[in-house]
């Protein structure tokens, strides 16, 4: 890419200002110093330190910034950075499998930009950063920027998160610190380690003074996820009114006439596909408002009304027993040759090793056979509805499936960064970075088939939760009774690297308005690479030496025949035991193959030789799937203004930033032989930003802030290339996801209003209305396509007609609220409450979002509203602190509201919105301090042991009780440590 200069003033001044240290770039409102007395009445140890820190980060910065602050070495008191941040104003963390919050959103937004040092960091091909992936050991300091100026990064609507770590002239001398905990599991019954270690020294040399620190962390986690869910609700077709014609080109299964009332029953979810029925149903799935619910509601079946029953397709369990690892090291060398300049190397390491074994045991429920003579008194409904809360199908089918996932993550960032002072007023910094990264999965897993059985289920038992038993239990956990099927056998491999420099400088005046101007630029290239490999096969088979064939193939005369799981040579069945442990009445127990135990190579020789169906003869190799090359130019100036207004100074930021990006793609076609297609792009920006604030009195301030945001697309996102599967769930269909080389980044326009009240000691109140404006939101759209001899195996999921979701920037959107934020630490407590304080905060937020409605072809026939996905209207965080003499607690208590999570798949769900029920965790924290080097660290989570629960819903239809879907077992963990430092 050609890179051409840009005039942004006098070049002089330019080139004294230019600059670019990672702290500058992502700090743009350096703190004021607070007067003396106002730093000094804040200075405080122990908890109330670390909160505190936090509040005095927000009252001095310009920008809307919430922090937390390890106030000591090893002393933030969360596992990682994901759990440390959900106690921060307008942080939203959900997904909490495993023991530990995965996902984060500020103000709903799920895409905060994630610096380290103020690096942009990624993971392997992806554009963003694992943060539960960073040790909280390894924190000094996480700084949340609601609102951005002009010398940050541009990326990223929902603010950005900077996690800083510790540098070696931190410190005054030698310094050692250690930490070691042990973690107990509550649902796996495992206890885990979690461990530190901080070595940092400094020493004044005749060249200046040199330091160098180590800090290296390591935890592992086993877990168990336990997720039970009902199915999606498919409609059943009663026998009141005459019966529809019926074409034979439908061929669906349907019972014998005589057509009496309530005798019997059918789905309408018919499975044939042909050219005179393409659709292949009787009925639409992916309905957003669902079908009618109300007691009699039909449905016209050429031309004729026919009555419908509501009831669920499945029900599923879910054992999944998990492990991950997490090493990470941190060094860094700094040398101070003197009083105005410092550079600094540092190396930073993350790794992640986890592995899944996932025993899924999955019944179907929507068969209608073997229904017993009395059929209007085999089920129940809700009353009132048309809804089937309970019923007795007989004959239904039902399958295993034992699921091994492995991940691995290595990721390095090696930096440079120099800050020289130029004179008394000046400031220059320059930073080179590079960063690699690299990741890889496999997924290895058989499925095993068992006999029809009949079935007793409730969906709805009580709490969300389905009850439900077999006919006969014991074929669950009698391995001669399921039959080896399908093989799945598939990996990615994604690598990243990037190599990023940014010169930053700035110049400041003691009097007048203008009192700062700073400007920097910043160039970045990277490169991304993603590969995928994948195999597959049908159902387990060996030749029947009994088949003759002179004779047809039939039932009675079968070419093969399957094989029993206890006959299957490698491996040996797993046994899963405890489910639920009592806390619902469904089957505790089953049996699969186990992949853990196997070896995979003799499995895939096995089904290669015997299995009909094979994807490919060899597909172990990798084959690329895209490849990017990125540069990313930008350069920005920022100044500073004051003025007197009725006697107190009113301090004004405004700026602008220009971004240009020029990207090459290169996709490839799994379904072309990995054919290669090559995509070109070229975009630029400027991007302004302004922020007023004014102090009212020395406590009472006001801010006001405007800036513009980007968020660009992700590079899968872009792929063209289909990505497709069969039709699983015998819909007639297959489904599949394709990206979309023409998505452009989506713009934000965001203004936020700040009241801060600093009312007593340590103490404040403060208030933040926002808005952000959004243009070119991605959406998934979805478009039916023909993909004839396509790729997927020959075997009975294999369709050639597919819904082929596409995203595209088809939605704009609106997001606003309210912040509100209090830390109270009472300074006229009696002697024994003295330390005891409070910190909280709640969020409110309202947003609406444009949702294109699409027909068959996919093509745009109207739009609906909808709030924006993730978004709960209310959350709110409250911790009890004290901190006295040897003891540090806090109990925190975190809340959010029920929110929409997605959209489930239009192929079956019905209605589409998947919501999340209310969040909560109750957390308990407690340092005892030996002494001044030594203490005991307890840490509770999830004491009330809350649970993850999904629902159907869209608009008023659907509800946690007759729509309700999975219910996921959180776990309670405890963890017993001690820490040491010595300074």
């Amino acid at each position: 890419m050609a890179i051409k200069p840009i005039a942004l003033g006098s070049a002089s001044l330019f080139a004294m200002m230019l600059a670019t240290a990672a702290q500058a770039q992502t700090a743009p409102a350096t703190p004021q110093a607070a007067p003396e007395e106002e730093v000094a009445d804040i200075v405080v140890t122990g908890v109330r330190a670390s909160i505190v820190g936090a509040l005095n980060v927000r009252r001095e910065s310009t920008q809307i910034v919430d922090s937390i602050v390890s106030e000591d070495v090893g002393k933030l008191p969360d596992n990682n950075v994901v759990e440390a941040l959900q106690r921060v104003t307008g942080i939203q963390v959900t997904d909490r499998a495993g023991g530990e919050a995965a996902t984060i959103t500020i103000r709903g937004l799920t895409d905060p930009l994630t610096t380290l040092n103020g690096r942009n960091i990624f993971t392997a091909a992806g554009t963003s950063f694992a943060l539960q992936d960073i040790s909280a050991n390894l924190v000094k300091q996480v700084d949340v920027y609601k609102t951005r100026s002009a010398d940050q990064l541009e990326t990223g609507l929902a603010g950005q998160i900077d996690v800083q770590t510790r540098r070696p002239l931190d410190f005054d001398g030698f310094t050692i610190s250690g930490l070691a905990r042990g973690v107990y599991s509550e649902l796996a019954d495992k206890a885990n380690p979690n461990v530190a270690l901080l070595v940092s020294n400094r020493w004044e040399t005749g060249i200046g003074d040199i330091g160098f620190l180590v800090n290296a962390s390591f935890t592992r986690a086993e877990f168990r996820n336990q997720n039970l869910q009902a199915g999606a609700m498919v409609p059943f077709l009663t026998a009141n009114g005459a019966r529809p014609p019926i074409s034979p080109a439908n061929n669906c299964a349907r019972p014998p006439a005589p057509w009496g009332a309530l005798e019997r029953m059918f789905t309408t979810d018919c499975r044939a596909v042909t050219a005179s029925n393409p659709q292949g149903n009787l009925w639409t799935p992916g309905l957003d408002a669902g079908l009618p619910t109300q007691a009699g509601s039909t449905l016209n079946i050429n031309g004729v009304e026919v009555p419908y029953y509501l009831a669920r397709d499945a029900v599923i369990a879910s054992d999944l027993y998990g492990k991950r690892e997490r090493p990470a090291i941190n060094a860094a060398l700094q040398w101070a040759p003197n009083d105005s300049s410092v550079y600094t190397a540092e190396v930073f390491y993350t790794g992640f090793r986890g592995e899944t074994f996932n025993s899924l045991n999955f019944s179907f429920v929507d068969w209608w056979g073997n229904l017993p003579a009395d059929v209007g008194n085999s089920f129940e409904l809700y009353e009132g509805t048309n809804i089937i809360k309970s019923r007795r199908a007989g004959a239904v089918a039902g399958f295993n499936s034992g699921d091994l996932a492995t991940n691995r993550t290595d990721s390095y960032v090696y930096a440079f960064n120099a800050k020289w002072d130029v004179g008394e007023r000046g400031k220059i910094s320059a930073d080179i970075a590079y960063q690699d990264s690299k990741n890889e999965t496999s997924f290895f897993a058989i499925r095993t088939d068992r006999g029809p059985l009949d079935i007793d289920v409730d969906f709805n038992a009580g709490g969300g939760l389905p009850a439900y038993s077999f006919g006969n239990q014991g074929v669950l956990t009698d391995a001669s009774q399921w039959t080896v099927g399908n093989l799945f056998d598939s990996g990615t491999k994604s690598t990243g690297s990037a190599l990023t420099m940014m010169l930053d400088g700035e110049y400041e005046w003691d009097t007048g308005f203008l009192r700062r101007v700073k400007a920097g630029w910043r160039y970045d290239s990277r490169t991304a690479d993603s590969y995928v490999r994948d195999q597959g096969a049908g159902a387990y088979t060996l030749p029947n030496p009994a088949y003759d064939p002179t004779r047809p193939i039939s039932s009675a005369n079968p070419e093969r025949l399957p094989v029993s799981l206890s006959q299957f040579g490698e491996g040996n069945p797993f046994t899963n035991e405890g489910f639920f442990n009592g806390r619902a009445d469904v089957p505790t127990s089953w049996v699969l193959a186990d992949p853990r135990s196997m070896n995979k190579d003799a499995v895939r020789s096995l089904y290669r030789a015997v299995a009909p169906g094979l994807l490919l003869s060899d597909q172990l190799s990798f084959g690329r799937v895209f490849g990017i090359n990125e540069s990313n130019l930008a350069a920005y100036i920022v100044a500073d203004g004051e003025l007197e207004i009725f006697g107190r100074p009113l301090q004004l930021q405004g700026g602008v930033r220009y971004v240009a990006i020029d990207t090459d793609y290169d996709y490839f076609d799994r379904g072309a032989n990995f054919a290669r297609t090559t995509v070109s792009t070229a975009s630029d920006k400027f991007l302004p930003s302004f922020t007023a604030r004014y102090a009212i009195t020395d406590n009472l301030r006001i801010r006001f802030n405007y800036g513009e945001t980007l968020r660009r697309p992700a590079f899968g996102d872009l792929n063209p290339n289909r990505v497709l599967a069969g039709d699983l769930s015998r819909i007639g269909f297959g489904t599949g996801t394709s990206g979309n080389a023409n998505l452009r980044p989506t713009h934000s326009k965001n203004m936020d209003l700040a009241i801060e009240w600093y009312f007593d000691r340590n103490s404040a109140i403060y208030v933040t209305a926002f808005q952000r404006k959004i243009e070119g939101l991605v959406v998934p759209l979805t478009a039916r396509e023909v993909i004839p001899d396509n790729y997927l195996p020959r075997n009975e999921t294999y369709t050639e007609i597919f819904n082929i979701t596409r995203p595209e920037n088809a939605s704009n959107g609106t997001l606003k609220g309210l912040e509100l934020g209090l830390t109270y630490f009472p300074s006229y407590l009696p002697s024994v409450l003295d330390g005891l304080g409070f910190t909280g905060s709640a969020t409110i937020l309202d947003s609406e979002q444009t949702i294109p409605v699409v027909n068959n072809a996919g093509e745009i026939t109207g739009e609906t509203k909808s709030a924006f996905f993730g978004v709960s209207k209310l959350s709110y965080n409250a911790t009890l602190a004290y901190d006295k003499g040897p003891i540090g607690a806090r109990l925190s208590y975190i809340w959010r509201k029920g929110f929409l999570q997605s959209n489930e798949g239009r192929s079956f769900a019905n209605p589409i919105g998947f919501w999340r029920a209310p969040e909560k965790s109750l957390d308990f924290q407690l340092t005892l301090n030996v002494n001044e080097d030594i203490g005991i660290t307890f840490d509770a989570v999830n004491l009330t042991k809350a649970k993850q629960q999904n629902y159907y819903k869209f608009g008023d239809v659907g509800n946690p009780q007759q729509f309700n879907s999975s219910t996921l077992l959180i776990d309670r963990t405890f963890a017993l440590g001690v820490r040491y430092t010595f300074k």
